[in-house]
């Protein structure tokens, strides 16, 4: 199959970086009719991580198996805000881990750290664990971690769902039509799961630890005085080259501290 015809295809079924893509699935193939297949599903709508079997994520190679969410690029300003909060020799919690992306990403960057993940869909557990092959754990949110870590968790890292529940339908169809709605819809305002997270999350940290999730621009304040609520000092952090925002809590060090809410603004970030 020409790589003029491969690349024609794909602008055709508008796919704005179509050479790019085309070079991804020629080196994927095993041969023309695989080529030919694999263009096939990519023209039919499926996400170009589905049909290459993995993802691209700060310099790693993360598999990503048809039906599980696909990590965007712009959650590694997430990993890289939980790094910068992340002491030496820390435990993170990866929290609807999907793929486990951020948790791999994490545990690449900080080999002193010990790195748990969790997830309630089965599909993204197996996924998970070909990226992060111990300590990934199939259940809801913290129900799923062991007991043990109670008390004793540096950083939580939460990438929950956060899409209103009436945006889904105005999502690009690559996500709506191919990936999870469990890891998409966040409930009447988006903030559903994260309520959740919030309010379990003081049990779980140690003193001074942190969790931390993305959310939209729009929902960055509700979901900071979630976290005040749930008595955690709420901090939001923005980068505007990826697009990103979020928001970090804070667990008191001796129970009475002043909660007051602040706001940081990068204009860049490492991430890829």
């Amino acid at each position: 199959m020409p790589q003029s015809s491969i690349v024609s295809s794909l602008r055709g079924a508008g796919c704005v970086f179509a050479e790019d893509e085309a070079a991804l699935l020629s080196d994927a193939a095993t041969g023309p009719a695989h080529l030919e297949a694999l263009v096939a599903r990519r023209v039919g709508g499926e996400p170009l991580e589905y049909v290459l079997g993995w993802a691209e994520f700060r310099g790693l190679r993360v598999v990503v198996e048809p039906g599980v969410f696909v990590p965007r690029q712009r959650t590694g300003f997430l990993v890289e805000q939980a790094l910068g909060v992340l002491p030496a020799g820390g435990v993170v919690v990866d929290l609807c881990c999907g793929s486990g992306a951020i948790g791999a990403a994490i545990a690449a960057e900080r080999a002193d750290a010990t790195v748990y993940a969790a997830d309630l869909d089965p599909a993204a557990v197996r996924c998970a664990r070909r990226n992060l092959p111990r300590r990934v754990y199939e259940g809801d949110l913290f129900g799923a971690l062991p007991v043990e870590l109670r008390g004793g968790v540096d950083v939580v890292v939460a990438n929950v769902p956060y899409v209103p529940s009436e945006a889904i339908a105005s999502m690009p169809p690559e996500a709506r039509d191919h990936e999870p709605a469990i890891a998409l819809d966040g409930g009447a305002d988006g903030l559903d799961t994260f309520r959740t997270v919030a309010r379990e999350a003081p049990s779980w940290l140690v003193a001074g630890g942190h969790v931390l999730s993305e959310t939209s621009e729009e929902q960055a304040d509700r979901a900071a005085a979630v976290l005040a609520d749930a008595g955690l000092a709420p901090h939001v952090a923005r980068c505007d080259e990826l697009g990103a925002t979020v928001v970090v809590g804070r667990a008191a060090h001796d129970g009475r501290e002043a909660f007051a809410g602040t706001s940081s603004r990068s204009s860049g970030s490492s991430a890829g």
